[in-house]
């Protein structure tokens, strides 16, 4: 089967508009978590995420185009023309009639939705915005894309909660390397710092009180954050043909469901899906050198994670680095598993591990290396990159350095 690079990234994130200062801030071990002065803020127990700040939709879109997107939707298309043009691909009718898009996003453009319901249920009125459907709909990110290169072939949406854009990019290797498609545009957006979305998180009781500590044994749950990552997946024979330069290769994909409760997670269910992506890809445990965790900061998450690497790396667990990179841009949802896919293949194109920040104390129940507070050059040859999400659905892709 064809070997299937990555040629482009684009990422918009709360540490970095763009792919590079988004790497940049991955290496300095910025934190993007701030409090945030919101209206939607003020009757929520919490004041902090990790929000996009500086983001202008006008340096971006056309002022037609953003009265048709929501602001995940524009997220999406703006990491797609920075995916795109880095790749230099250059698309023939061909390509586009067959080229595939593929995202990811746990709650899609509901914030549109809410502005109607506000409107009907608070203001008492009868209408809302007449393209609140095309503007709240799941799969609109895909759709704009599509629209904005000219890309008929598959397009699509995949909706797994946290898992969601990790799926969507192990498909799209899937298809790209099965011929089904000559390129792929895939990765996930999301924009959940809402209040209806807001005030659902504070019920389940799972947001920290303070920040994102992933691993540390004072750790008090997750951080909600916004944003955007795509990936442009090509052929290796066809990018080296046309001259492009490959930032890495992705070897593997794997997803199983843990089928045993809507939220709370096994060992074994993550673990299938680590031991499929490692076989996808014809790799031994012992080749992997760095894992970019799901790493939420929440106890039963980190320590579960913690276990299902130990079922399957054994005692090479003790000599694998494993960070979390939510500890920086914290829990976009949806998006999660798109940008930590960029941050795992920038990982392997730059020699340097990203680090686990706002780390204090080791809890003896996640006795993995996590990177601590500082990033790591380290040259690595392959590594994973784990989405566990709620409803027991996980999908794990495996890279490998480009050479």
């Amino acid at each position: 089967m064809p070997r299937v690079v990555i040629t482009g990234i684009g990422v918009i994130s709360p540490i970095g508009l763009t792919r590079d200062a988004f790497w940049r801030s991955l290496v300095a071990g910025t934190c993007g978590i701030r409090t945030v002065n919101s209206p939607d803020f003020e009757q929520i127990r919490f004041k902090h995420a990790a929000d996009i700040e500086g983001f202008v939709p006008e340096d971006h879109l056309s002022a037609k185009d953003i009265t048709l997107m929501d602001r995940f939707a524009q997220f999406a298309v703006v990491a797609a023309k920075e995916a795109m043009s880095q790749s230099g691909l250059k698309l023939t009718p061909a390509m586009r009639e067959d080229g595939a898009v593929v995202t990811g996003s746990c709650i899609g453009g509901r914030s549109a939705e809410e502005v109607g319901y506000r409107e009907l249920y608070i203001h008492n009125r009868n209408r809302v915005h007449p393209l609140t459907i095309p503007l709240g709909m799941a799969n609109a990110g895909a759709s704009h894309i599509s629209m904005h290169f000219g890309i008929q072939g598959p397009s699509y949406t995949v909706s797994t909660a946290c898992a969601s854009s990790a799926h969507s990019i192990g498909q799209a290797f899937h298809m790209v390397r099965c011929g089904a498609a000559p390129f792929a545009l895939a990765g996930g957006s999301e924009a959940p710092l809402y209040f209806g979305n807001l005030k659902a998180w504070e019920a389940m009781r799972v947001i920290s009180k303070d920040t994102c500590r992933p691993f540390s044994t004072d750790r008090s749950g997750l951080v909600l954050g916004e944003g955007a990552a795509m990936l442009v997946l090509e052929p290796l024979d066809a990018a080296l043909a046309r001259g492009a330069k490959p930032i890495a290769e992705i070897v593997g994909f794997g997803m199983s469901a843990d089928a045993c409760h809507i939220t709370q997670p096994s060992a074994e269910g993550p673990a299938r899906a680590m031991r499929m992506a490692l076989r996808d890809a014809g790799l031994a445990p012992e080749q992997v050198g760095y894992i970019n965790a799901h790493g939420t900061a929440t106890e039963v998450n980190d320590r579960t994670e913690t276990a299902a690497i130990r079922l399957v790396f054994g005692a090479y667990a003790d000599k694998l680095a494993v960070s979390s990179t939510k500890s920086m841009h914290a829990h976009t949802l949806g998006a999660a598993g798109a940008i930590e896919a960029a941050a795992s293949a920038l990982s392997l194109a730059n020699g340097i591990l990203p680090p686990t920040v706002n780390y204090t104390t080791p809890d003896p129940a996640c006795d993995l290396d996590v990177v601590p507070n500082a990033a790591r050059t380290q040259q690595v040859e392959t590594c994973l990159s784990n989405s566990f999400a709620f409803g027991g659905l996980n999908a794990v892709l495996a890279f490998r350095k480009f050479a």
